[in-house]
């Protein structure tokens, strides 16, 4: 991999019931009861909490690669129901679903039993992959962000296409997808591999990416959080099923709230994980209309940076220039995981126009500050966002899902 860097210089820049004790129907009954009650009360005086420096710009790269809640609608007479409903039914059921059918359920010990190692095994891959290739960071991280928000968190984005045809091309094939870098998905492939070495078809795709995503923002600098497994590889990958899902460059902040909505996240958490670009690049194709045609005016987004825009132009030109070009999303540290994403918004010095709107909206506006503020408070609000990320389409079983050998082939 080359590099060439183009310098600017300037000075500013759940609650789970579980019954305890002798299960008679009156000592269920009582417990339910006091959970209910306590339920109640918890939402009355703990109600969900809502998210509540700007560095100098200092030797900007330009990169050349040539490679609401829950407790809102617990009502008394789903509480009827229950005390109505047979406590030994009630209770059998519950005893089957965790012990029979735990592929139903995602869970920290999913493989506790059947391959203890995990974890290990795919950390060996992904600390070696960043020390030699630290673009694979950002480069893992954005391939589970296009998996989650096409059919689901299930691998799908790395099957490979077996026939030419729109209709017959995989995700990975998309025009959205197609610049998504090499190293994303050689991360999976070899950690994949070393977990079939020892765990032979025990653990899917979809959870190896997930675990690898979590890795690589712990090694660039970010928050270590537990990772929920269970995912089964999807069965289906079509390209025609890419466009309508991914967020695009330009996107308004309506635009965007309306695509993370339908897939069961908040406002909040578009601000969260939209910070998943504190480090990484895009290339030129996805900013260039804001250097010198922005939305149709023939001129600059009046809000980006003199500077930075004079930066950006010099290595991207409105028309002919090298498809290959990259800038960082975050230009104060493009390869650490930290805030400063937010406060480069801030100093209008996003680089994308989705994101620079969301310094500028006043729905998402104070979130930006906030975490611009408060790198522990963006953090712990990443590592939940990115559990309910990991949690959207989730397959499980064998109805549904399968358990891919090579990540890139469906099982025959």
């Amino acid at each position: 991999m080359c590099f060439h860097f183009t310098w600017l210089h300037g000075s500013c820049f759940s609650f789970i019931f579980q019954p305890k004790g002798n299960l008679s129907q009156s000592n269920f009954l009582s417990q339910l009861l006091h959970f209910y009650i306590l339920l109640h009360y918890w939402h009355w005086f703990f109600p969900c909490p809502k998210l509540h420096h700007n560095p100098k710009l200092q030797n900007m790269p330009v990169l050349t690669s040539s490679s609401s809640s829950f407790f809102t609608s617990i009502s008394l007479s789903m509480f009827l129901l229950l005390i109505l409903y047979n406590t030994t039914v009630i209770c059998s059921a519950t005893t089957r679903t965790n012990t029979t059918h735990p592929n139903r359920q995602l869970s920290v010990n999913y493989y506790a039993k059947s391959c203890p190692q995990v974890e290990q095994l795919i950390g060996s891959i992904t600390s070696q992959q960043f020390k030699e290739s630290p673009v694979s960071g950002p480069a893992t991280i954005r391939l589970f962000f296009h998996d989650c928000f096409v059919e689901g968190c299930d691998a799908s984005i790395i099957i490979s296409s077996k026939q030419q045809g729109n209709k017959m091309l995989a995700e990975k094939d998309a025009p959205d997808n197609k610049d998504l870098r090499e190293e994303g998905f050689e991360s999976v492939r070899k950690a994949k591999a070393v977990v079939e070495s020892k765990c032979p078809g025990v653990v899917s795709c979809a959870d190896i990416l997930a675990i690898s995503a979590r890795d690589y923002v712990h090694l660039a600098g970010g928050p270590y959080y537990q990772v929920k497994k269970g995912r089964w590889d999807g069965k289906i990958s079509m390209a025609s099923k890419v466009a309508s899902n991914i967020p695009q460059a330009n996107f308004t902040v309506d635009q965007l709230l309306k695509l993370f909505s339908s897939k069961g996240l908040t406002l909040e958490d578009l601000v969260v994980l939209s910070g998943a670009h504190t480090f990484g690049f895009a290339h030129c194709q996805n900013f260039v209309s804001r250097l010198y045609d922005y939305r149709g005016s023939k001129q600059p987004d009046p809000v980006i940076d003199p500077r930075l825009l004079r930066a950006l132009r010099m290595s991207c030109p409105h028309y002919g220039g090298n498809a290959d070009i990259v800038a960082p999303f975050d230009v104060t540290t493009p390869f650490v995981f930290d805030h400063a994403y937010y406060g480069n918004l801030e100093a209008k010095l996003g680089l994308l126009a989705s994101d620079q709107a969301l310094s500028l909206d006043p729905r998402t506006k104070p979130i930006v500050q906030a975490f611009a503020k408060d790198k522990q408070k963006f953090f712990q609000a990443f590592a939940a966002a990115m559990e309910k990320m990991g949690s959207i389409g989730v397959k499980r079983g064998r109805k549904h899902g399968e358990k891919r050998k090579d990540c890139s082939m469906h099982m025959l």
